[in-house]
């Protein structure tokens, strides 16, 4: 069993897709990291996260952080309506990447990486982003949107890894397999 120092939903239902065993222990690491690389930033995040949690419980644990990167700027998550449209207005029309940096602690050694996706979106009426906004589904997300819910609408393409841009590179699960967890049985 290995631990996840998450407490997004969207990390969670990825694991739970392919094991069966595994935790969940939110981290209390602080996240501020002093780097304006949000490829370097994710996996320091990613880093500290797992870091904390794997000295409080030990075993395998597994951190992870998303960002929004936007023409070089991280738009994290909106701490309102009017910044969840502010973000989705920036990101009308444009290509922008998602970048999740994860660290598994394994036997008091780390494995660390990122994972980027780039996503366009298509030109968004005013109509439809205050629709999305009314949803509620854009205030606990990363870039302001869900790329597996309601969002799905406003992709016009993706390209790299889909579950990525939800929270979770599939190159962590074959990380977490190639270290013996085994995937689940259906």
């Amino acid at each position: 069993m290995f631990i996840l120092a998450s407490q997004s939903p969207r990390r969670r239902e990825i694991l739970e897709r392919f094991f069966k065993d595994f935790k969940v222990v939110p981290s209390n690491a602080d996240e501020s990291v002093i780097t304006e690389n949000p490829r370097e930033k994710a996996v320091e995040v990613a880093r500290k996260k797992a870091w904390e949690v794997y000295n409080r419980t030990g075993g395998t644990v597994l951190g992870a952080d998303t960002i929004v990167v936007l023409e070089n700027k991280a738009l994290g998550k909106p701490k309102n309506e009017e910044e969840a449209e502010k973000m989705l207005k920036l990101l009308s029309g444009k290509i922008h990447e998602v970048i999740t940096g994860y660290c598994i602690i394994h036997e008091g050694k780390e494995i660390a990486g990122f994972e980027v996706t780039k996503v366009k979106f298509r030109d968004l009426s005013e109509e439809e982003i205050e629709w999305y906004v009314s949803t509620g589904e854009p205030l606990d997300k990363a870039g302001a949107y869900a790329i597996q819910g309601k969002a799905a609408i406003f992709i016009e393409w993706i390209y790299g890894d889909f579950y990525n841009v939800v929270g979770l590179p599939i190159k962590v699960v074959l990380e977490l397999k190639k270290l013996g967890f085994p995937l689940k049985q259906f």
